[in-house]
């Protein structure tokens, strides 16, 4: 089964890192406020740039420039991809925090890579 890993990030601002491997990469969206556990909590995703798998495991410091900061993981686990196309897709997450199924759809701000995240 393909992996997450949320990422908590103490960069300028405390954000949560979504990303989910797919397409031999871990896809990944900034979440500003933290993952939702329950349902009807919708959350803003902003997709940022496709990391290396080799990343999922990653916590430490990020030094001096882009993404400075400190990173801890703040869940893991496995998922089953549900449904994907180019603006939604649906997942269902089995991490230690996050269980159940979840999803992505993309929609239309000022900011083009805008998704919301929420648990079905």
């Amino acid at each position: 089964m393909p992996r997450f890993v949320i990422h908590e990030h103490h960069a300028t601002h405390l954000h949560y890192d979504l990303r989910l491997e797919l397409d031999n990469v871990l896809k990944s969206w900034a979440v500003p406020k933290q993952p939702p556990k329950q349902k009807g909590i919708k959350r803003l995703a902003i997709a940022v740039d496709d990391h290396e798998v080799s990343y999922i495991n990653f916590h430490g410091v990020i030094p001096d420039g882009y993404g400075a900061g400190i990173v801890k993981i703040w869940d893991k686990g496995v998922f089953d991809l549900k449904e994907r196309t180019k603006n939604k897709i649906v997942f269902e997450l089995k991490g230690k925090k996050l269980k159940g199924i979840y999803c992505l759809i993309k929609f239309r701000i000022k900011e083009k890579n805008a998704w919301l995240f929420f648990r079905k």
